[in-house]
């Protein structure tokens, strides 16, 4: 079932099958193209799944056409739709997810050559402590790219990264280490690309 589905419609939608009478850590029992969440057959359970063995909601409604985020920043279109079994009581769970960050990205590029208004502020800005402020900051390099990690390339990452460096970002506590595992780089890279800034400066 999960390979038909996800041959229909390409490599970024991601089908995954919950079976609900698994452990929570292992519930996922076919699951194809997991590239798009990172995850694979055997991997634990998402928060839809384990709220259904929590509650365990005799007629739970399929939830159909919304938003989720990867934790490296992709942005999916998501279905839950719930499998019972010969008696009626919910026994899996079906996720379809389909990675639209590139699609996004143009409807960006495109609503802004299009756009006659002066750009407004999207939302309030936050109010934030030390302990915050460092994924504040990491989020803001991400929009200021204009693309998830997932799909940066050095150049972007460059960008990114001279931007926390501007702003601060390094003066919190390992931020170093953070920022590395968040963009998938070194602990040398991240620093060749500050120096490499530096030398700009010069």
């Amino acid at each position: 079932m999960a390979s038909g589905i996800a041959a229909q419609f390409g490599s970024d939608c991601e089908v995954v099958v919950h079976d609900l009478s698994r452990h929570p850590d292992h519930t996922i029992v076919a699951i194809e193209n997991g590239h798009v969440s990172g995850r694979k057959a055997g991997d634990g359970a998402s928060h839809v799944v384990i709220e259904q063995m929590q509650t365990n909601d005799r007629s739970p409604k399929d939830h159909l056409c919304y938003l989720t985020k990867t934790p490296d920043g992709k942005i999916l279109k998501s279905s839950t739709v719930y499998i019972r079994n010969s008696k009626g009581k919910v026994s899996g769970i079906l996720a379809i997810n389909y990675d639209i960050s590139k699609l996004l990205m143009v409807e960006g590029a495109v609503r802004e050559l299009v756009s006659t208004q002066e750009p407004q502020q999207a939302e309030p800005e936050k109010i934030v402590n030390i302990n915050d402020m460092l994924d504040d900051l990491i989020q803001q390099s991400v929009v200021l790219v204009g693309k998830p990690v997932a799909l940066m390339n050095k150049e972007d990452k460059v960008k990114a990264i001279q931007f926390l460096n501007q702003n601060g970002a390094f003066l919190v506590t390992k931020s170093g280490d953070k920022i590395a595992r968040y963009f998938g780089i070194s602990k040398y890279t991240l620093y060749s690309y500050i120096d490499a800034k530096q030398e700009d400066r010069a």
